[in-house]
């Protein structure tokens, strides 16, 4: 079984940094393959996609180019975003997903860690 666990999150003021932190425990030996996305949701909103790492490609949404880094250390199974220049409209909660071969899409959450961004 696949499972990711994020952290990271906190309450921060706008303009500020934070790194989230997504630790994925299962089939270590085939992390490398797997396709690591991050998604949010923020209060009273649908959950959207934010940026996901592959072991060929890396994706962001229009939202967070420029602002948020995703990276992945494959020894670890770890997948960071780093966020940069918050703003009160990135609060969220943060989920962490895994697409995991041959199954195809993503059906592997973590349980979200919050961000709340004050300005």
């Amino acid at each position: 079984q696949v499972q990711p666990v994020e952290s990271g999150g906190g309450s921060v003021q706008a303009g500020d940094s934070l790194t989230l932190t997504c630790v994925v425990s299962g089939r270590a030996f085939a992390f490398s393959s797997f396709d690591i996305a991050w998604f949010r949701q923020a209060p009273g909103k649908e959950r959207e996609f934010v940026a996901a790492t592959s072991w060929s490609t890396i994706r962001y949404a229009d939202s967070v180019k420029g602002r948020f880094t995703v990276s992945r250390d494959n020894a670890k199974t770890t997948v960071y975003l780093q966020l940069n220049g918050l703003s009160p409209e990135d609060t969220a909660v943060y989920y962490c997903a895994a697409d995991v071969p041959p199954y195809g899409g993503y059906d592997f959450w973590g349980q979200g860690t919050r961000v709340i961004v004050s300005s």
